[in-house]
């Protein structure tokens, strides 16, 4: 089964359970490389991002995804390895450079990225600071970041809730970023934490979610 139809059927699941409201899909570029950054509330975000883009949008995805056995592990290796994601080993040091590096492969071959700049998800509900690597991937990408917010994805799936409920979602994207013309200091690292700043408070004003002290 191709990516496109398992898209397709993924949405036909999503619209019909979920009913996303989904707004600003004019600000995505249709071609070349490009960064969503969203905020991250459930597992539902990687799958809801990526039904609604009009972009075949790669995420990474964590390693034991595509290593567990029996018939549950061959269908999660499946199924993850069809929507494209990058699977990804927690546990080495190195994960969080390499997740970058990966990412970076997808935009130089003119792809969609997605990406928590939080990191994982929150488990409070509120907005958390931003890890500069976004900024990063996008300077050494040349890639716009497009913001995310998702809303109600955690309600489908509750913090400790293994199963999905039915609720509706709502996913904003923002205008797009363009990190050249954004950066103000001439020091690298303050430059990265500038455009990451610039992100998150474009997903706070979109989202509503209280940002955390």
């Amino acid at each position: 089964m191709t990516y496109r139809v398992l898209k397709l059927i993924l949405s036909l699941l999503a619209f019909t359970l979920l009913r996303p409201r989904v707004t600003g899909l004019n600000n995505i570029p249709r071609r070349g490389p490009v960064i969503l950054a969203s905020n991250h509330l459930s597992f539902v975000d990687s799958l809801l991002i990526p039904i609604v883009a009009p972009r075949h949008v790669t995420f990474l995805a964590k390693a034991e995804y595509f290593t567990g056995t029996g018939l549950k592990g061959r269908i999660s290796r499946w199924f993850f390895t069809t929507l494209g994601h990058i699977p990804v080993q927690r546990d080495d040091p190195r994960a969080g450079q390499r997740s970058l590096e990966d990412a970076l492969e997808v935009l130089n071959r003119g792809g969609a990225f997605g990406i928590y700049p939080e990191g994982t998800r929150s488990r409070d509900g509120q907005l958390h600071k931003g890890h500069t690597g976004v900024a990063w991937l996008a300077l050494a990408g040349h890639a716009p970041i497009v913001p995310v917010a998702i809303q109600g994805t955690d309600k489908v799936q509750p913090v400790g809730s293994r199963l999905p409920r039915i609720h509706r979602v709502t996913v904003q994207f923002g205008a797009p970023i363009e990190p050249a013309r954004q950066i103000t200091s001439g020091k690298p690292a303050q430059a990265r934490r500038e455009l990451t700043e610039q992100v998150m408070d474009s997903i706070h004003a979109m989202s509503g979610q209280p940002r955390a002290s």
